[in-house]
């Protein structure tokens, strides 16, 4: 082999080795920042996996704010409510403002870790319907409305009230 295309098979060869790598840590940091979302059943059945349940992944938690759930003490900004999709319920507790469209028997996803059997929320999305959701929220959002025979037509919600025309 003449020394002008060995020199070339040693570009290309390094060129792939580089691109290996390149790959290798592009897939190692994607794999560390995901976020996976669960339900309250599917944490509590052990379905998310020990690492949900210890406290040491942080997850997506969702699902639709529990009716006479909401709790939160005079002059603090810790909020303690309950999430629940229909077949099990989750404690959260959040330390922070809650969005405008956070009420109960609304859809939510709280963002956060697990604690002693209580879900410490970093995060808090409310939201009103699943228009604005990607996919997989909406499905598992859309069951829980199901469950709770929730209204979720956008279209009455749009409609503007009486005499405020």
């Amino acid at each position: 082999m003449n020394p002008t295309r060995q020199r070339r098979l040693w570009y290309v060869i390094a060129l792939l080795v580089a691109a290996a790598i390149a790959v290798g840590l592009v897939v190692t940091a994607l794999g560390r920042n995901v976020t996976y979302l669960y339900t309250p059943a599917e944490i509590l059945d052990g379905r998310a996996g020990d690492a949900v349940s210890s406290g040491q992944a942080r997850i997506r938690l969702g699902g639709m704010v529990a009716a006479n759930s909401f709790k939160r003490a005079e002059g603090s900004m810790e909020a303690h409510f309950n999430v629940d999709d229909g077949d099990a319920q989750m404690p959260v507790v959040y330390t922070g403002i809650l969005p405008d469209l956070f009420r109960e028997k609304q859809a939510v996803v709280a963002t956060g870790r697990m604690r002693n059997g209580t879900f410490v929320a970093e995060e808090v999305l409310a939201k009103h319907d699943e228009a604005y959701m990607p996919k997989e929220v909406a499905d598992k959002m859309g069951k829980a409305h199901r469950k709770h025979e929730v209204d979720t037509n956008p279209a009455d919600a749009a409609t503007p009230a009486e005499g405020t025309r």
